[in-house]
């Protein structure tokens, strides 16, 4: 299926002797625009390697401001047809996009995302498995729900509301899943009846553009582009008068920034910026689960997820037995690049794993002792590897337990009681996530309802839900993706009022001569004689 929408318009607005190609070459510093890639000429690029071997796997552009500029415009001209769709033509070309995914082999794009940014390969695969359902959920809610109507304020009048999309959204995409997450949220925008733009991450650009293929087989020219670039090529994109509304995922200082430029320009932004994720092992906890469970919510992709676990508050009646198991599993992990058999893959820059070793440091400056790991991998000195780490003695005072780590480290911070444990939980400047192992049913409940995150796992860590809101509370963030909270967040509403039977009304100009006018001393005498 291909919906030839405002073609004609993308033609008008491509510039001459621009060198457009139709297939991907991870070498040639592409950008992906109009359905088709493109060679920017005399833009700068730079190389990008492989963050376990350092090889040079593809070369990336900054997308020039004035092109950014140019394919804002075309976004927002194949918007008004994209709108103007009927809403079962819109799911229907979104439901052939999520055909495409699911007969795809996943591979070139998850190879090439393992290359980039180091995810083990089974990772990047499981991650664009889960990319199509997200496709069909808001291809089918946006049909379901378009609007409101409301009791009368008025006989013979017909008054509700109805959404509109909000135009040309602008998708700033993390390293981590840069595929998942970029697709729950543009698939929530295309739904609603915008065109989108996505500025993918450096570390994860070659990946991003490859997954672009899904949509130039389906989607009208103009309806999703895909531009490289960094900081000045998102400032662009948010400037711009052809852009209506912001999606971000990324770090405190930048979601800041995002959300700042926006507001100078009322443009609505949705904000995920991470979190310092507590980890809650009541004495209650079944240890034969949650052992592994926070395995793989510390180490899952390096602990290079939002929602990792990063604070682990250990009751201490089950403290030492806990941490002696969780120490065995954590070392019997894996290190090695992402197309090897491994658990633990590199993380994504040096700069990175300078942050993790400078904060693993302070810790045991200050007191903290390491179980296992705490170094780099005496056999992988090429690459940005760091081995999984357990620090004991931790205590809420250090700056570990009280920032985003972003690698592979566990710190442990025995407490007293499950109140304890819930009150440094919330402790925090972040909120995004917390979770907790229990077999209390009213430790359960009142975990749900104390702890201060946008999401709470009791028993099974970080699974998402494309029907349920994802996203954080505090520096975490602000609104919402997935759910009808993540379709809301790209539509903006329209109150209508209707009367069927036009009548003048009694309250419409002019007044008449017999009505009271309280300031008017003349009218007070009239009414009374």
């Amino acid at each position: 299926m291909h919906v030839t929408v405002g073609e004609a318009s993308m033609i008008r607005h491509s510039p001459k002797g621009r060198n457009t190609v139709s297939a991907f070459d991870p070498f040639k510093a592409q950008i992906f625009r109009a359905n088709r890639y493109e060679v920017p000429a005399d833009a700068p690029g730079h190389d990008i390697s492989n963050p376990a071997t350092l090889d040079i796997i593809g070369r990336i552009v900054d997308t020039p401001a004035d092109i950014a500029e140019t394919v804002a415009c075309e976004a927002h001209e194949a918007q008004r047809a994209w709108r103007d769709l009927d809403a079962k033509s819109r799911a229907a070309a979104m439901h052939a996009v999520a055909d495409s995914i699911e007969k795809s082999s996943f591979h070139d794009v998850a190879k090439l995302m393992t290359l980039e940014m180091g995810k083990p390969y089974p990772e990047a695969e499981g991650e664009l498995y889960n990319v199509a359902p997200a496709f069909r959920y808001f291809a089918e809610i946006a049909r379901d729900d378009a609007g409101h109507i409301a009791g009368t304020t008025q006989k013979g009048s017909f008054q509700y509301s109805r959404y509109e999309p909000l135009g040309v959204s602008v998708h700033i995409l993390p390293f981590n899943f840069p595929i998942l997450l970029g697709s729950w949220t543009v698939a929530a925008s295309l739904a609603a009846g915008n065109t989108c733009i996505v500025k993918p991450a450096p570390a994860t650009t070659l990946c991003t553009l490859k997954f672009m293929e899904h949509f130039a087989e389906i989607l009208p020219p103009g309806a999703v582009s895909c531009l490289p670039g960094g900081v000045e090529t998102a400032q662009t994109l948010i400037a711009s008068e052809h852009t209506h509304t912001v999606a971000f995922t990324g770090s405190v200082a930048a979601g800041r920034a995002v959300a700042v430029a926006c507001a100078e320009r009322f443009k609505p932004a949705i904000i995920e910026a991470g979190g310092n994720d507590p980890m809650i092992i009541s004495k209650h906890a079944p240890l034969d689960v949650a052992v592994p469970g926070t395995i793989c919510s510390a180490f899952h992709l390096s602990g290079q997820i939002c929602t990792s676990s990063e604070r682990l508050f250990v009751h201490e009646a089950v403290h030492d037995e806990f941490v002696e198991r969780f120490v065995a599993e954590a070392r019997a992990l894996r290190v090695g690049g992402g197309l090897e058999k491994a658990e633990i893959g590199p993380l994504v820059s040096e700069a990175a794993r300078d942050k993790v070793i400078r904060l693993v440091d302070g810790a045991v400056a200050q007191g903290a002792k390491i179980a296992c790991g705490g170094k780099v991998p005496h056999d992988r000195n090429t690459g940005w590897f760091y081995e999984p780490t357990v620090l004991t003695g931790v205590t809420p005072d250090m700056e570990i337990m009280n920032t985003e780590i972003f690698g592979p480290v566990a710190p442990v911070c025995k407490v007293a009681s499950f109140d304890e444990a819930l009150r440094l939980a919330n402790a925090s400047d972040f909120g995004l996530g917390a979770c907790v192992f229990t077999t209390n049913m009213s430790e359960a409940q009142r975990a749900a309802e104390t702890l201060e995150a946008g999401m709470v796992w009791v028993n099974n860590p970080l699974i998402d839900n494309d029907a349920l809101s994802f996203g954080g509370w505090k520096m975490s963030g602000m609104g919402r993706e997935l759910g009808h909270r993540g379709l809301d967040a790209f539509r903006q509403t329209k109150m209508v009022i209707i009367d069927h039977d036009p009548q003048v009304q009694s309250w419409w100009y002019p007044y008449p001569d017999t009505v009271f006018y309280g300031g008017s001393d003349t009218q007070a005498s009239a009414r009374d004689t």
